[in-house]
């Protein structure tokens, strides 16, 4: 009889972790929500401002790089980095780049076309 007790008891503790790894585990995954359609760590891009507002990104990225990416070349991008602690640098076809710190977002005007990306570790431009 006792036996069983212990065996009960051992199986209630194992449940016991088990429910408290899942609750854990399904509140981690859940710590950070998909922004205009952009799910952290991602850096997305948008036809427009009303696509950023609508949550319909043209494209995504999220790999840390040492070069730029290329990035399809188009004169109104809305750009949003949802990541915590990176920056991203956005090559501009016409020279030179702009630095979007962690969880920004910009809409570029007709003048600006973007044509590449660089995800860096560091936090600050």
């Amino acid at each position: 009889m006792k036996s069983i007790v212990r065996k009960a008891a051992s199986f209630a503790a194992v449940g016991m972790a088990v429910v408290a790894m899942s609750v854990t585990g399904a509140s981690a995954a859940h710590a950070e929500g998909p922004t205009q359609g952009c799910p952290y760590p991602y850096v997305c891009f948008y036809a427009d401002n009303d696509a950023l507002l609508a949550g319909h990104p043209l494209s995504k990225y999220r790999d840390v790089t040492s070069a730029y990416q290329t990035v399809t070349p188009r004169p109104h991008y809305g750009v949003l980095n949802t990541r915590n602690d990176d920056v991203v640098y956005l090559r501009l076809q016409s020279g030179g780049s702009i630095c979007l710190a962690p969880n920004q977002q910009t809409v570029f005007t007709d003048s600006y076309v973007v044509n590449g990306i660089k995800i860096s570790s560091s936090s600050t431009c």
